[in-house]
């Protein structure tokens, strides 16, 4: 690959997650091209490298302390679609949302969902549903395709930016009829009365799921489901009817693979709009948040799992959240989410079971200790914490956590000898 000259910021800047905690500085490269990202590996000082999408994490993963950060914004493109394979290629810094948006007049939706997360950034956060194949900058400063089932492709999945660049990636894409949800509220008088809902044999598996846990009173629960509205659920007179999505001839497209052209975000009718969203007059609903508000603060997002048939610790740990005594009461509720399949990667987060979110206050007493706590009890039930949430696990958890530990670290030091790519995560916990 030919290198290019880079944009380097003047001086180094401080860089936090989402929860603008745990600062470090570093050297800031945005790359406007693969040859440009390549120029940054290549030339990277002592400290080495590390990508960064739209820093939406909480954690310290797209960090790197006297280092080059990768900023990969600017590689926003969509470069083709392929009607027929139903894939789309697109370059690592596009945002799920604006891919979404995009694909929707065409009656497409991506498979990866929609949301402020760059395609990089889900993907080496651990979600890699849809993902077909990806274009990865490498030590060398090469660039390679792997594809899906593949070794190196399942440690860039929830690989942390460690096994090289994401620069590009093809994902899949499904038909939709039209551009709504139809969503539903559940309420509940406590997270047993859910978890029995959740787990029964009716209950439906609804595609968008999310439960919101009180930790105040009786810990109420509420639950929100939303599945695709086809074209025939729509109402009557309905303004969606008269202006249905029309998949396009492909023919006038550019196709994957070997596409010459760009489909930009902004070259389709109705890309402005927004994804896929609540049908007005069906329900009263809400578009379910990806994390919540958050706090108006510094705050820590911790994120955890926890295996089907481990729900008494689920229970645990909403009890230890709820405690009258608890850091984490500031935080109100927190978010549970069903997860209906393990990831493939060594480092993947989705465990098939129970996903636990909440944002506490970074100020809140003794909130460390608790933590710990919280970690000890994740650990014991065969669960663990997302590390691309995390900025203060200890490493003595991490191999009981990640017990594909070894097999990760192996990979990397036979890929990246030369550890050239690094971040405040994997010097903390030792990656």
């Amino acid at each position: 690959m030919a290198v290019e000259p880079l944009v380097l910021d003047d001086d180094f800047v401080p860089l936090t997650g989402a929860g603008r905690t745990a600062p470090s500085l570093a050297l800031l490269v945005r790359p406007r091209s693969a040859a440009e990202a390549a120029g940054a590996v290549v030339r990277r000082g002592p400290r080495g490298a590390v990508a960064r999408g739209r820093g939406r994490s909480g954690g310290d993963a797209a960090q790197n302390a006297g280092g080059t950060v990768l900023d990969l914004a600017a590689l926003d493109r969509i470069r083709g679609l392929d009607g027929a394979a139903r894939l789309v290629v697109c370059e690592a810094g596009v945002e799920l949302g604006a891919l979404a948006r995009a694909l929707l007049p065409l009656g497409l939706h991506p498979r990866a969902g929609a949301g402020p997360w760059t395609v990089g950034g889900a993907i080496a956060s651990g979600y890699g549903t849809g993902v077909a194949a990806l274009e990865l900058l490498c030590a060398d400063g090469e660039s390679r395709t792997v594809r899906r089932g593949e070794p190196l492709f399942d440690a860039t999945v929830g690989g942390l930016g460690l096994t090289g660049v994401v620069l590009s990636a093809t994902l899949a894409v499904r038909p939709v009829e039209t551009a709504y949800l139809r969503e539903r509220t559940a309420r509940f008088r406590d997270v047993d009365a859910l978890l029995a809902h959740w787990t029964g044999g009716g209950a439906p598996r609804e595609p968008y799921a999310r439960a919101r846990v009180g930790l105040a009173g009786r810990g109420r629960a509420v639950l929100a489901t939303a599945a695709p509205v086809p074209y025939a659920g729509l109402p009557r007179g309905h303004r969606a009817r008269r202006a249905p999505l029309a998949p396009p001839a492909f023919a006038g497209l550019p196709a994957f693979p070997g596409v010459g052209s760009l489909l930009g975000v902004g070259s389709l009718p109705g890309a402005g709009t927004g994804g896929l969203r609540p049908l007005p007059g069906l329900v009263r609903a809400r578009v379910l948040p990806a994390y919540g508000p958050g706090s108006a603060g510094a705050f820590v997002r911790y994120r955890c799992a926890v295996p089907e048939g481990r729900e008494e610790a689920l229970r645990g740990i909403l009890a230890l959240l709820a405690g009258r005594r608890s850091p984490a009461r500031g935080a109100r509720h927190a978010r549970v989410e069903r997860v209906y399949a393990d990831g493939t990667g060594p480092l993947a987060f989705p465990v098939r079971g129970w996903c636990l979110t909440v944002d506490v206050p970074a100020g809140a007493r003794g909130l460390g200790r608790f933590l710990d706590v919280l970690d000890e009890r994740v650990a014991a039930a065969g669960g663990r914490v997302c590390l691309a949430e995390d900025a203060r696990l200890r490493p003595v958890l991490l191999p009981v956590m990640y017990p594909r530990l070894a097999a990760f670290r192996e990979l990397r030091a036979a890929l990246d000898p030369g550890s050239v790519f690094r971040s405040d995560l994997s010097r903390r916990l030792g990656l």
